[in-house]
């Protein structure tokens, strides 16, 4: 067992310290007059662009506009995607944000329209208020009675494993400023305190009606038990007045997961399969229903949040036509799209247009344009991403590597990071230089060196259209 938990616990560590394309993105870098600042928070330049999503964010934090849809676009490379999770990032957990590839509907066994439904659901939060009995204080002592089954009789000063905690019975000693009670606990509580690692000292709140557990943190108290404490620790003050108190809970879902929950016989086990499948448009009313009731009541409110969807240029006539019915909706989220697309085809129409989109559709955005990145941007973009992929790098070796990505493309010059450091690794250094720059360079090539090796050896290839040498160039030049 304890190999196994050892093996789940570096599992979880990997799984956190993986590093993405946009794992360096804290936020939009806005000060508090939302100017934005020239580097923070991972973002560099596009002070216009960061400007403007700063308002589109005051705009969803107010949440009193449904309906809205901002488009971003720009050239590739130029922090699309990056603006929109700054605005991810800047939003926090109480705010639903649903991201999807426009690509990806295609791809799915839903239908297309059900697979846009899904996606604004998840991106409307419904904040639901209901009162609890609680009981909130300082775990003075946890006593554990063995039964007499067990290896032998006496109490613990630490919660047992949940694994052992059935047939047992104990004692909880909780304190406020005013008061302090003992509570006979059973086997399901043990357990619980178990799972939650509760140990004396420890500030926690009990929900009188499941028997959930939740730990609040450390007493300020005991702060000085431990020489150190982990970067997670909290502290907080031993709570005042009576143990046991009426408070308001507060529930934050999705109208997607109350979807599932209502749709599907395995009820909330649906959410863990990802077997959603078809939603009935009679259930998705009831719900709609049963939600404008609670916020008549004061028991609920909605949280509109943003819905992202990239590549949209990816989308047909079909879905177009469904986004501006859904955006007219007093509920909808949100929209946040982006493309790359100049004027291009719509999909499924034999018209062009500005980006793939339909006018009656870009009627509706408001458009947020990326400009391409200065020299001086990329080299202190260059400077984050190697902060962040922790490797250490010479000036110079920067000053090449800025060099390469104002010739070939930012994304090709980030991809070379990590590899020239593997390369600095081979020759055992420790601070990458140039010359590892250079042999990633020649080993791999950016997108203009393919195109101009395809060009010189394209008879050697299968399939090839052009015929001749004289063929391939007329072809290329017209």
């Amino acid at each position: 067992m304890a190999e196994l938990k050892r093996l789940s616990e570096s599992r979880d560590l990997t799984r956190i310290e993986r590093i993405g394309a946009h794992s360096h993105i804290r936020g939009l870098g806005l000060d508090s007059s939302m100017e934005a600042r020239d580097a923070s928070e991972g973002m560099v330049g596009q002070l216009p662009a960061r400007r403007a999503a700063g308002l589109i964010l005051q705009l969803i934090r107010q949440g009193k506009i449904a309906g809205r849809a901002v488009l971003l676009a720009g050239q590739p490379g130029t922090g699309k995607t990056a603006l929109a999770m700054g605005i991810a990032k800047s939003l926090g957990a109480e705010t639903p944000f649903a991201s999807v590839a426009a690509s990806e509907l295609f791809s799915l066994d839903l239908s297309k329209t059900e697979a846009l439904t899904q996606a604004f659901r998840r991106a409307i939060g419904v904040r639901i208020k209901e009162e609890a009995e609680i009981i909130e204080g300082e775990v003075v002592e946890i006593s554990i009675d063995r039964p007499l089954s067990a290896s032998g009789a006496g109490g613990s000063s630490a919660a047992p494993s949940g694994a052992t905690a059935a047939g047992k019975s104990g004692r909880l000693t909780l304190k406020t400023t005013d008061m302090e009670t003992v509570y006979e606990l059973g086997g399901k509580m043990i357990e619980a305190l178990g799972k939650e690692k509760v140990q004396s000292g420890d500030v926690i709140a009990l929900d009188k009606a499941s028997g959930k557990v939740t730990k609040l943190g450390r007493s300020i108290g005991r702060s000085r038990d431990y020489d150190a404490v982990g970067p997670h620790t909290k502290f907080v003050k031993c709570p005042d007045g009576e143990l046991q108190k009426r408070k308001e809970v507060v529930h934050c879902v999705t109208l997607h997961e109350i979807d599932v929950i209502n749709s599907r016989t395995q009820g909330f086990l649906a959410l863990f399969t990802g077997d959603t499948g078809e939603i009935r448009a009679e259930v998705r009313e009831q719900i709609d229903t049963k939600v404008a009731e609670w916020r008549e009541e004061g028991k609920a409110e909605i949280v509109p949040g943003v819905l992202f969807i990239d590549e949209v240029h990816m989308l047909d006539i079909e879905c177009f036509s469904f986004l501006n019915r859904a955006l007219e909706n007093d509920m909808a989220p949100i929209l946040v799209i982006a493309t790359n697309r100049g004027i291009t085809s719509i999909r499924g129409t034999n018209y062009r247009s500005p980006h793939g989109i339909p006018p009656d559709f870009l009627d509706r955005l408001l458009i947020i344009t990326t400009q391409p990145y200065t020299e001086d941007e990329i080299r202190k973009i260059l400077d984050i991403r190697c902060d962040e992929e922790d490797v250490e790098m010479s000036a110079d070796a920067k000053v090449l590597l800025t060099k390469i990505g104002m010739e070939t493309s930012l994304r090709y010059a980030i991809n070379l990071i990590t590899s020239a450091a593997l390369a600095c690794q081979r020759r055992k250094g420790k601070v990458v230089e140039m010359e590892d720059i250079s042999r990633v360079y020649q080993l791999f090539l950016d997108v203009k060196r393919s195109t101009q090796y395809l060009m010189e050896y394209q008879n050697q290839y299968m399939f090839n259209e052009v015929p001749g040498e004289a063929d391939g160039e007329d072809a290329m030049q017209s």
